[in-house]
């Protein structure tokens, strides 16, 4: 049994394309050898192991695989949109507009903080943090497409705002949250509606 460098094999095996690819896969945990995790980019294993990396995910939370299936389902486009992101969080909304070719995303949330790294760096989003979308009365230009996934409040109060702000022929995506439109009567213990 042959044994060889980890971050030689993935190389060979096309897993990554150079030796600092490798080395930042290992260094992050996300190469595993035979269902082992490896974090060493020195380290010797048999040729001829079954060697696996981690995929990566394609936006920064979750969040974004809703957006991005509503988008295919209702056949949006947010190619050069200005668009509006109410309640980003982390940005996953926000990170499917701009790899789908959002021209400018207003990430608007009421939390600090929380919007991705990566995404407060880009020049296409303008980061509204601590903001109630409740409360702006207008955005420095019209938006073509607004997202929703807001928590803790009702739609019926978010979206006369954001009517405010948009073309008249521009797209709303709103995640409904039963939880938050259903009378308080009616939601159960733990939000369960």
């Amino acid at each position: 049994m042959s044994k060889k460098r980890i971050d030689l094999l993935l190389i060979e095996h096309n897993l990554v394309d150079t030796p600092k690819q490798a080395n930042a896969l290992l260094m992050a945990g996300k190469v595993m050898v035979n269902r082992q995790i490896i974090t060493h980019p020195g380290m010797k294993v048999d040729a001829k192991a079954k060697i696996t990396v981690k995929a990566e995910r394609p936006y920064v939370s979750r969040g974004g695989y809703k957006l991005a299936a509503a988008l295919d389902a209702f056949n949006v486009d947010p190619v050069n949109a200005v668009c509006a992101d109410v309640g980003a969080s982390t940005g996953g909304f926000t990170d499917v507009l701009l790899q789908r070719g959002a021209k400018k995303v207003y990430a608007l949330d009421v939390g600090y903080g929380i919007l991705a790294w990566k995404l407060r760096q880009d020049p296409r989003v303008v980061v509204m943090e601590r903001t109630n979308a409740r409360k702006v009365e207008r955005l420095p230009e019209k938006i073509s497409l607004a997202v929703i996934d807001a928590s803790f409040i009702s739609l019926k109060l978010i979206l006369p705002a954001v009517l405010k702000w948009i073309e008249p022929r521009a797209a709303i995506i709103a995640l409904i949250k039963p939880q938050f439109e259903a009378a308080k009567e009616k939601v159960g213990q733990g939000g369960v509606v």
